[in-house]
């Protein structure tokens, strides 16, 4: 795995109350990810995640929805070298303005400990 660091002008904070939430150590996939016009593979703050990583921490972590999903990715990640490392919350109050997509009923069904506000 190569190591890049990345510099961003400001963070995207997605939390709707950044002192209250829980977030577990993912590895990212990178199958599937379109590169932008930089050439980069960013996978957005936001994003639904799923891929049984959960269960087995061996697994990668992929774009979910539905009975899938299991949390939502933290922070803008970079996975133009291969899949990365990140954070996916599993507990807490997100600002559905701040995502990318809103997830729909059956997602916050399954995500039952993550509160999407307005």
């Amino acid at each position: 795995m190569k190591f890049v660091e990345t510099k961003f002008s400001n963070k995207k904070d997605i939390l709707k109350f950044p002192d209250h939430y829980v977030a577990v150590a993912v590895t990212l996939d990178d199958a599937g990810v379109e590169a932008n016009s930089e050439g980069k593979k960013i996978i957005p703050a936001g994003t639904i995640l799923g891929g049984g990583v959960l269960q087995d921490t061996s697994k990668l972590a992929k774009k979910a929805s539905g009975a899938e999903a299991e949390g939502v990715l933290m922070n803008d990640t970079d996975v133009t070298y291969g899949p990365a490392s990140g954070a996916m919350i599993i507990h807490g109050f997100i600002d559905s303005a701040k995502i990318p997509t809103p997830p729909d009923d059956a997602t916050k069904a399954v995500l039952n400990q993550i509160t999407f506000l307005a």
